[in-house]
């Protein structure tokens, strides 16, 4: 095998042994210990994976609309907890409880949502209701 192949072939195999450790990322961007509601309205909801997303138009200070990306489990975890494709449309008037990003943007960790019918879908805590992947201090 000639050298140009040989180092091909060890970046062709160095890049399919990362590919795993880049698979999942770090809820660490949320800040868990705390919890913001915001009331407004989908703009977009991506059936997706490994994640699914909301997007929604909420009033921020003053009334002026802010534009907010939540961040929810993979659609196979969603349904099990009794979501489905349709279960949030653009233009639906939602309340969502969220764990804001840590840096201030407008975007976070999808906690419960309270749809138009007032049926609420809940999401990402424990059954003790403690956050979730929030290192504890030994």
């Amino acid at each position: 095998m000639t050298k140009s192949k040989s180092v091909a072939s060890a970046g062709l195999l160095a890049a399919l042994l990362a590919a795993p450790g880049m698979a999942h990322h770090s809820f660490a961007m949320f800040d868990q210990t705390k919890t913001v509601v915001l009331k407004g309205t989908v703009t977009e909801f991506q059936w997706t994976n490994p994640h699914s997303f909301i997007e929604i138009d909420a009033a921020g200070p003053g009334g002026k609309t802010e534009h907010w990306g939540i961040e929810l489990n993979s659609p196979n975890n969603l349904t099990r907890q009794g979501w489905r494709r349709t279960s949030v449309k653009p233009g639906d008037v939602v309340t969502i409880t969220i764990n804001p990003l840590r840096n201030g943007m407008k975007g976070g960790l999808f906690n419960s949502v309270v749809l138009p019918d007032g049926h609420v879908l809940g999401g990402e805590h424990g059954t003790d209701g403690k956050p979730i992947n929030v290192p504890t201090a030994n």
